[in-house]
């Protein structure tokens, strides 16, 4: 019987050596076998797994754990931004409130990099808490000195103008002329291949509760912009969007998390004071799904923690697809819906 088990324990020992030196080229960590991001395994089979900012089943022999990280490109959202590009291809947007009024967008782009993306705008403080979750990149024309500190000091690497793939838009006004050729800009980090963080709890549809029907949504970001939303029976249009025809966001969801919002201690250069959107702690949170809302709480711990969400009942999870979250001020915003 030891000769027999001593057996055993060596060709397990072989078989997770093969595997490890499969799934990690031999120098990194092998994931556990049930964990998301878990796809090679003896024989040539795949585990089921999936994209963490969609929470999207991986098909073909793409593997959820890539060796580049998730980037996040800082987005123009005015009129001057017309037309966006690259939206289309985005896994997950955060709309995020700026000096006044006006929003920007936090384009996270993970199981597809596009080519040229754009315009590109500078980074916030709010931004900490939006792309430390997933250990995200972030793209950017810059930032103000005391932003940079915050955010290096948030351990966020990040690629500003002049970055490879950069480049400027000889047919468009600056600041709205910068984009990038994400493609190009991915390349400039590398990593051992690695799965993130679900950015949020993934579920399937029929988990959601049933809710109340809700087929427009207008998010107000304190007495500046608005987003209008309607449900056409597929997913959910963004009505004012700036994106190029055929290159919008598909959203299957809209999360709205009612948020605080406080002042990042400086003027812009036209002289308004620099909101910072504090995501952490809790609050109200309005999932619209299916022509459907479902009024839940959002938390999260810490800026780098991921969001949580929950209603009476229990664990609110969203159903897998593609998301736009939208930061609404909690003092100031509004979001107003119609059933019909």
């Amino acid at each position: 019987m030891r000769g027999t088990h001593a057996s055993a324990k060596i060709a397990a020992s072989l078989i997770a050596s093969t595997l490890l030196f499969t799934a990690c080229g031999g120098g990194d960590k092998e994931p556990t076998a049930d964990g998301p991001g878990a796809q090679a395994v003896a024989g040539g089979s795949t585990l089921n797994s999936t994209w963490p900012l969609t929470g999207l089943p991986v098909t073909g022999d793409t593997s959820a754990a890539q060796n580049h990280p998730v980037m996040v490109l800082k987005m123009d959202n005015t009129y001057a931004s017309s037309p966006q590009l690259g939206l289309g291809e985005a896994d997950l947007v955060v709309e995020e409130l700026v000096e006044g009024g006006l929003t920007r967008l936090a384009a996270f782009f993970y199981s597809t990099i596009p080519g040229k993306v754009g315009p590109v705008r500078s980074m916030r403080a709010s931004d900490i808490g939006i792309v430390s979750p997933v250990n995200g990149a972030m793209v950017t024309s810059g930032a103000a000195p005391v932003t940079i500190r915050r955010i290096t000091g948030a351990g966020i690497k990040y690629f500003p103008e002049g970055s490879k793939g950069f480049y400027r838009d000889s047919a468009r006004s600056a600041p709205y002329n910068l984009f990038t050729d994400m493609k190009q800009t991915a390349t400039l980090i590398k990593q051992g291949e690695a799965r993130p963080d679900d950015y949020l709890p993934w579920g399937a549809d029929k988990d959601l509760p049933s809710g109340q029907p809700a087929k427009t949504i207008a998010a107000s970001f304190s007495g500046g912009h608005t987003t209008n939303w309607t449900y056409n029976g597929k997913g959910y249009v963004n009505e004012n969007t700036y994106a190029a025809a055929g290159d919008e966001f598909p959203a299957d969801t809209v999360l709205v998390l009612r948020v605080r919002v406080g002042d990042a201690g400086y003027l812009d250069p036209a002289g308004n004071p620099v909101p910072e959107t504090k995501l952490e702690g809790t609050g109200p949170a309005m999932l619209f799904h299916g022509g459907r809302l479902v009024r839940g709480t959002w938390s999260k711990k810490g800026l780098d923690s991921t969001i949580t969400l929950s209603t009476k009942a229990g664990k609110l999870d969203v159903p897998a697809g593609h998301t736009w979250i939208e930061l609404v001020p909690a003092t100031g915003g509004d979001v107003t819906f119609t059933a019909k």
